[in-house]
């Protein structure tokens, strides 16, 4: 991925969203089965930075799992994307 802090940073593309790609890369890496944590997410982005872009994997997150795309758990289990604290995951969704 990019050294990016924001989602879109030198990026001639407007429509490339790093932190989008790098939760899907990062989710269909994952064992089956298993869930990513928000910062692996952000390290695939910017490795230097990732502390700056684990705001923009939480927002993005939430949006995925709002369309359903993804899931976002907590203690393996899915959450609401609107209410959920503390420490949370990434997975595909629970089939």
């Amino acid at each position: 991925m990019t050294d990016a802090t924001t989602p879109n940073d030198n990026s001639p593309d407007d429509s490339r969203n790093p932190v989008r790609e790098a939760i899907f890369e990062a989710i269909n890496a994952a064992e089956k089965g298993r869930s990513v944590s928000p910062e692996d997410v952000a390290r695939r982005v910017s490795e230097k930075n990732w502390n700056r872009v684990i705001p923009h994997v939480k927002a993005e997150a939430i949006r995925l799992a709002k369309a359903g795309e993804i899931a976002i758990y907590r203690k393996g289990k899915p959450v609401d994307p609107e209410e959920f604290k503390g420490v949370w995951r990434l997975g595909k969704p629970a089939s």
